[in-house]
């Protein structure tokens, strides 16, 4: 059922209280004026959250990155976790994991036409894209992990709510997961219930929907996980997970926050899986790689190492891996899905944002020549731009 990963340690809540006095304390100042957020001459979509650990933000921003990667030019700016650079860095081919951090590094993997930087300070991070020649001619900008950013205050601001760990059910660091009080997403104009079981019935979207307490102006979505093909991480293979005998022994290597769902979901297709968990952007050690290997040494035949994208970006920093787990290690790509038939709606409204805030791309020049179009009085109807579905 939703919130059923929830754990509230109770005897941390006078801690949590302190916490929330602060936070709240600091949002007042942004509320009053005192604090500063910035507005800026180009569409700015933030995807975040306001829990502590992963609610799908990668897989969300790379839905958006292909909704509009062949019609604009799209910017990703993170701020590059655990990165082992400072400053402002935007990627090329060249780039590796360690510059600017493993999920920037996977989306400029995965999308190399896109730009791809990282900057603590997103306003300053968001003026080098705009004024920069290699950037300049950016359509739109995507804002990963950005929600509580509050010096930014992009177009459209995206709230990722992980369907078991509903913000309603959570209490605040460190007795619960929340980084603010759950009214913080009253600053959402799209709340996505993530991660959600391909099951649900009616009533369970209904009791969600009501329970989460929307605003009018705020639209709720709900998607869930996809899992494409097995890629074999140091070779060329393809699996897909049908194809897996259900003997197969999983050793599942995974530093993310929330591993569980991905084992509940590869459950059906292996009798025996074996977790390998680390913490979230875990940066994999010597020692933590002769695990893996001692560990799957042990495991019997058939078996394969399954990993995520994002730990694979960090695996391939890594040496010492056994030629046997080399050779069976495979990769398994996520992706988002909308449930209840929303993903029109959805990809309607992101366009529509970006379309009418275009700034001097070919969506502004169409506009342009659309308004003298109908100066004149020719008779036709506005133009329309073709976005296609590309997910």
């Amino acid at each position: 059922m939703e919130g059923d990963f929830i754990k509230i340690n109770e005897w941390l809540l006078p801690l949590s209280w302190l916490y929330g006095c602060s936070v709240r304390f600091r949002n007042q100042l942004f509320e009053l004026g005192l604090l500063k957020s910035r507005s800026f001459d180009i569409p700015v979509i933030s995807v975040g959250n306001i829990t502590v650990g992963g609610s799908g933000k990668t897989p969300h921003v790379e839905y958006l990155i292909n909704l509009l990667k062949d019609e604009v030019k799209v910017a990703v700016l993170s701020r590059g976790y655990k990165r082992k650079s400072r400053g402002y860095v935007l990627a090329d081919s060249e780039t590796d994991m360690p510059t600017i951090g493993d999920e920037p590094y996977q989306m400029k993997q995965k999308f190399p036409d896109v730009f791809v930087a990282v900057d603590r300070k997103r306003c300053h991070g968001i003026d080098r894209i705009i004024h920069d020649d290699a950037t300049k001619d950016t359509d739109v900008i995507l804002l990963d992990d950005a929600f509580q950013h509050r010096y930014v205050k992009p177009g459209i601001n995206i709230l990722l709510v992980d369907y078991h760990r509903l913000i309603i059910y959570d209490k605040l660091l460190p007795a619960g997961r929340l980084r603010e009080p759950q009214s913080g997403k009253a600053r959402a104009d799209i709340v996505i219930i993530t991660k959600c079981p391909t099951n649900l019935r009616p009533m369970d979207f209904r009791v969600i929907s009501k329970a989460m307490d929307l605003y009018p102006y705020q639209k709720m979505y709900f998607t869930t996980l996809e899992y494409g093909q097995l890629k074999q991480a140091f070779g060329q293979k393809r699996i897909a997970l049908d194809n897996l005998s259900k003997d197969t022994n999983i050793l599942l290597v995974t530093g993310i926050a929330s591993p569980r769902q991905m084992i509940y979901d590869l459950k059906p297709y292996s009798k025996n899986i074996v977790p390998m968990t680390f913490a979230d952007h875990h940066q994999f050690t010597r020692r933590d790689v002769e695990r893996i290997n001692q560990v799957f040494g042990s495991m019997p035949s058939p078996k394969v190492v399954i990993t995520t994208e994002k730990d694979y970006s960090r695996l391939t920093e890594t040496t010492d891996l056994s030629t046997t787990v080399k050779d069976n290690t495979y990769v398994l790509p996520i992706r988002i899905k909308f449930l209840l038939n929303q993903e029109e709606e959805f990809n309607n409204k992101i366009i529509g944002y970006v379309r009418k805030n275009s700034r001097n791309s070919i969506l502004a020049k169409t506009k342009d020549d659309n308004k003298s179009k109908n100066s004149h009085n020719t008779g036709h109807g506005p133009g329309t731009i073709s976005f296609r579905n590309n997910r």
